[in-house]
């Protein structure tokens, strides 16, 4: 029996394709390498650095740097890296990670591009991934700093062989927006057009699983799968039929998930929703799931995934963490009083525990080749703030996981030259992804270190 790479259902203008059944392949000799894939996870409002980086927990660091205005103070009081490789470390706001050791490898040193008179929470998500400097903006003749961001470069690239080029996802569950459109997304189709991150599961399962998203479903995808699955059965080895029934299960607990958050949203006041009910923990990992899901299916090869977003002054539910609605932002700012730096680490350590999440379902979901999807991804963490307390610029979390199909080494922590831009991580990214170009924005060179 012929078929080909990956086994499509199609009807009603539904397409899901399957995982790999051994089974039905009949292939012989050497396997398709799988497409690489790349997710760019993004934290909001900066994190709690003396807990975060790798010798400071202990340390007497130089007390908060920079305050509202970063810039002007930054070289004055700023911790300088010792350039080099090192054994990374694991704070106690990585402990989450530390499953994970020998798979990730934690990046410092790096600066992002500043420009005044922009909102610094709003610049820190809408430059992130674009770095245009203002000067490179001038010469351009665009708002800075609208430039087309790194996912859609690699997108243009990759995406060929996908539906959709890149997915934009956000968890960000508020109905109603509190800030603009800046504060919560971090994705640019080019200059003045941004791509906006779905937030809604609903929209996202509909997006990824229906031709036309406007749509109502004609028939629910996992009732297709199971109509088709039942001719397919007599075909299968005893190991694949329990790959398929774990799919199945998958696409319907998803379903579910879904189900649950909207029934939870719907008994709140509907004059006045009180979106931040929705467990964190919960509509983080689904949203997450959905991602995976679209990659392991071939939907999509790129993706980028807010948890959360910039300032939005607004109480959210970390089920499991606080017993009432926190808000992470203003948390921030009083994060010099040690018991409140306490409760905000909090926020980070719970951060970190839905990026653990992420690389451990990678690690399981299975790739046409036998390898994981965790093989076959590069996934970096991280934000357009350092230090959330002072709105610094620089000294940008970074964590890089995944294989990247063994062109990437992991288990380190690097140190770059304080001041390396963050675009050079990009150009590093875009050269791994199969790029071929010579700079990205504002980059200066790549972060050799990070290869193999």
């Amino acid at each position: 029996m012929n078929i080909s790479r990956r086994h499509f259902l199609r009807s009603s203008g539904t397409s899901v394709s399957l995982p790999f059944l051994p089974s039905l392949s009949g292939a012989k000799g050497k396997a398709i390498l799988p497409n690489k894939k790349l997710i760019m996870m993004y934290i909001p409002n900066g994190i709690l650095r003396r807990y975060f980086f790798p010798g400071e927990e202990q340390a007497i660091l130089p007390g908060f740097v920079g305050g509202f205005n970063a810039d002007k103070t930054k070289n004055k009081k700023r911790i300088l890296n010792v350039p080099g490789i090192y054994p990374l470390e694991f704070t106690s706001s990585m402990r989450p990670l530390e499953k994970h050791k020998n798979d990730v490898t934690m990046v410092t040193g790096l600066d992002r591009t500043f420009k005044n008179g922009q909102d610094v929470h709003a610049q820190g998500a809408s430059c992130y991934l674009t770095s245009v400097s203002p000067e490179q903006a001038s010469v351009k003749g665009m708002r800075h700093p609208n430039g087309r961001s790194l996912d859609q470069v690699i997108g243009d690239k990759v995406g060929h062989t996908s539906a959709f080029n890149t997915l934009e996802i956000g968890c960000n569950g508020f109905t109603a927006g509190k800030e603009d459109i800046f504060f919560d997304n971090i994705s640019w189709y080019g200059p003045g057009k941004i791509a906006p991150s779905i937030r809604n599961p609903r929209k996202l399962y509909d997006r990824l699983f229906m031709a036309d998203s406007y749509r109502n479903h004609v028939q629910d995808v996992t009732d297709l799968i199971l109509a088709d699955t039942k001719s397919l059965s007599r075909k299968l080895g005893n190991e694949d039929r329990d790959t398929l029934d774990g799919f199945v299960t998958m696409i319907r607990d998803i379903e579910l998930r879904i189900d649950k958050l909207e029934k939870i949203i719907k008994g709140t006041n509907l004059d006045q929703p009180k979106n931040e009910i929705l467990p964190r923990g919960e509509y983080i990992r689904l949203q997450a799931d959905l991602m995976l899901t679209a990659m392991q299916m071939g939907i999509t090869n790129v993706s980028t995934f807010m948890i959360g977003p910039e300032r939005w002054d607004a109480s959210l539910m970390y089920e499991g963490v606080f017993p009432n609605p926190v808000q992470h932002h203003s948390m921030t700012h009083n994060q010099k009083k040690e018991e409140v730096a306490k409760e905000l680490q909090k926020i980070d350590i719970f951060h970190l525990e839905q990026f653990a999440y992420v690389i451990s379902r990678m690690k399981e979901m299975k790739e046409p080749d036998g390898t994981t999807l965790f093989d076959n991804s590069l996934v970096t963490y991280g934000a357009g703030l350092g230090d959330g307390a002072t709105h610094q610029f620089f000294d940008l979390p970074m964590i890089v996981a995944g294989k990247g199909q063994g062109q990437i080494k992991q288990g380190r922590l690097i140190k770059c030259k304080s001041g390396t831009l963050n675009s050079n991580l990009w150009l590093t990214l875009a050269n791994l992804m199969g790029l071929e170009i010579d700079s990205f924005s504002d980059s200066t060179g790549v972060i050799s270190d990070l290869w193999t």
